[in-house]
């Protein structure tokens, strides 16, 4: 890989002319890269994923850097891998779809495979609440929900049979998403067996409920998601939001196409240039169940 840096910075410099603070910026910036594959046991520039781009400008975050930093961290990344796919010495440009640094000013932290199975396993099946916390986990990492939304679903929003529900997102526009099945076991355990108990008033058609057979506002989700968080033994800031980042990181960087990602998650801040793309509901649960690892 050191090879095709080398070979890059003479193309840099010999037919695109650009100015020696560009050239040193570009070497800066992917030496760190090539480092941080290197610390990955990542030994091809073909073996590259979209998640290592991911990881590598999330460390850089956790290290404070500056946003406009991290975006000519990226902005580096993809004149590289650009330049090597029009070379023929890439496979496949996994950047391509990539949107820049705006994204960086508000990316929240995500959660690797082994923290979110940490996160699921938290609470206990044993009581009634812990069976409710659980469903509301699965639902937030099956979905990529925003918390928002998982306030105001209602039971008439499922179709768990057919492997979706309905929810109302920003601008009050209705939107089709996949469940996951292991958050569709978990939240008909939760309507079964917890909810009926939970249930003050016979009208109530929110989902979930807190122990008073209230709706929950977002920041008594917040505090449920933390608790667990903190409980599984997860040292980052955990978030509602941290949960939809990771469903949809999680989607990507295991080779789901970018617009049905968007598609899911409502006009997501991962695809901000994406034009919104109506796709039907078995559209999405097939891409949903291909994808997604605990579908």
């Amino acid at each position: 890989m050191q090879a095709l840096l080398d070979q890059f910075l003479d193309y840099v410099v010999l037919e695109r002319g650009l100015s020696e603070n560009t050239q040193s910026a570009y070497v800066a910036d992917l030496e760190l890269f090539l480092a941080f594959l290197r610390e990955s046991s990542v030994r091809s520039i073909n073996s590259v994923t979209r998640d290592h781009v991911l990881s590598f400008l999330l460390q850089e975050k956790d290290r404070g850097m500056a946003t406009r930093s991290i975006a000519r961290r990226l902005v580096a990344i993809k004149v590289f891998f650009r330049y090597l796919a029009q070379e023929g010495l890439l496979k496949e440009n996994i950047t391509d779809a990539m949107d820049s640094p705006k994204l960086w000013k508000v990316l929240p932290d995500t959660l690797s495979y082994e923290e979110v199975e940490r996160l699921l396993r938290q609470p206990d099946l044993s009581r009634p609440l812990g069976v409710r916390d659980h469903a509301i986990l699965e639902t937030f990492y099956g979905s990529g929900l925003r918390v928002s939304e998982i306030c105001t679903l209602r039971i008439d929003n499922l179709r768990l049979d057919d492997g979706y529900l309905r929810c109302i997102g920003k601008g009050n526009k209705e939107r089709v998403v996949p469940v996951s099945a292991t958050a569709r076991d978990s939240v008909i355990r939760y309507t079964e067996e917890v909810r009926p108990g939970h249930v003050q008033d016979e009208l109530e058609r929110t989902l979930f409920l807190t122990r008073r057979g209230t709706p929950f506002s977002r920041k008594g989700i917040w505090k449920l998601i933390k608790q667990h968080s903190l409980a599984a033994g997860i040292h980052k800031n955990v978030t509602p939001h941290t949960l939809r980042h990771s469903f949809a990181t999680h989607l990507l960087s295991n080779g789901a196409p970018l617009r049905m990602i968007q598609e899911m998650l409502g006009h997501a801040d991962i695809a901000t240039t994406q034009v919104y793309t109506h796709v039907d509901s078995s559209r999405l649960k097939a891409v949903h169940e291909q994808f997604h690892p605990r579908a």
